[in-house]
């Protein structure tokens, strides 16, 4: 093995800069110029969709939301590398990345309003539910890539994660399994250089954490994360070689955390706001608007087009997230086991005792 084509490049690769010019790169080339529409189509609707959701948490009808803003070319960029067949693995962070790979807003955001642990199909979109805890989502990842080799399918899972869970135990043997079965999954960090108040300099001493990947024995890349071009190139050629027998490899974009880690957070404690607005002028979706303006294919009716497709969107979201559900709070015991344990009745006992001692409550529990 030539351990020197493991390892990462010096700088991230980048094939439009933060002024919109295109650079020049040996290895990857610039996408067609109707990839780069759909993507930027997709960075539209993305923000509205931070937008509309950091709202909604505003007026309650969220309970917590996770902002991917200034993100938005990872996420886009994840949905769109892949095929009809592969799946995605998501965190918290990364429903723009969900329901761009075709589940309805609604369905996508039941899980941060506190309702289902996922309100989508899984099988249907290919898409497993988002992961709170850090990390766990990787090792579903890896054994599903293995079971798909052992059945001889060609498909590919894209395992996404946050710079915060490469310092979990579950991202080691994570690495470790796909590398040593050679599965066909590859990973992709998104480093938005903070896991909640903690910055990437107190959570590893490597140059990079693309660097990791030669531990495991598996090629890294680092791609600048804000530049849907270069993430759409280096996802494509991880995801393709992955298809074709290469096995793993670990994808790092760099990438910035533009708001608070949630609604919950308070983000001034622990950096600074000329550090955030220093990112401003790198923001993703304003850096591919130049460079489509710049070469003629983004004309007006076109940006009010994907504008208004954005709206509807966000139209959708609100409605459906301010219609209440009748909620039957024995559903958080109904479907835990398909026998239900004498402990978990004994809680439900007590909580449906303490609801019917509830002067509000309508008539008790069903």
């Amino acid at each position: 093995m030539d351990t020197r084509a493991l390892l990462p490049r010096d700088a991230a690769v980048q094939l439009i800069d933060a002024d919109g010019q295109t650079v020049a790169d040996e290895q990857f080339a610039l996408p067609d110029q109707a990839a780069l529409l759909r993507a930027y189509r997709g960075l539209v609707e993305a923000r509205r969709i931070n937008d509309q959701a950091s709202a909604l948490v505003r007026q309650g009808r969220l309970a917590v939301y996770p902002s991917s803003h200034g993100q938005e070319a990872c996420q886009i960029g994840a949905a769109l590398a892949l095929a009809d067949g592969d799946w995605l693995f998501p965190t918290y962070r990364d429903s723009v990345a969900v329901i761009a790979r075709g589940v309805a807003p609604a369905e996508a955001l039941v899980l941060l309003k506190g309702d289902w642990h996922s309100g989508y199909d899984v099988r249907a979109h290919r898409v497993a539910p988002q992961a709170t805890p850090l990390a766990t989502q990787l090792l579903h990842a890896v054994g599903f890539a293995f079971a798909a080799k052992q059945r001889g399918e060609q498909t590919v899972v894209l395992a996404l994660c946050g710079d915060g869970a490469t310092s979990e135990g579950d991202f080691h043997e994570a690495m470790n399994f796909a590398a040593v079965f050679h599965v066909p999954v590859v990973f992709f960090v998104q480093n938005n250089e903070f896991a909640i108040s903690v910055p990437l300099s107190r959570q590893t001493a490597a140059p990079s954490l693309a660097h990791k990947a030669i531990g495991y024995g598996m090629p890294g890349q680092r791609v600048d994360g804000n530049d849907v071009a270069a993430v759409l190139a280096v996802l494509g050629d991880a995801i393709e070689n992955a298809r074709s027998g290469g096995g793993p490899t670990l994808v790092e974009a760099h990438t910035y955390r533009m708001q608070a880690h949630t609604n919950a957070d308070d983000d001034t404690r622990y950096r600074e706001r000329a550090e955030v607005q220093a990112w401003v002028a790198r923001d993703p979706l304003t850096r591919l608007r130049a460079h489509l303006t710049r070469t003629g294919a983004l004309t007006a009716e076109l940006e009010s087009e994907y504008s208004a497709e954005a709206e509807v969107t966000a139209t959708a979201m609100r409605d459906a997230l301010n219609t209440d559900r009748d909620l039957d709070p024995e559903d958080l015991f109904r479907f835990v086991h398909q026998t239900r344990t004498p402990q978990l009745e004994e809680q439900w006992q007590m909580l449906r005792s303490e609801i019917e001692r509830t002067p509000e409550s309508a008539g008790g529990a069903r």
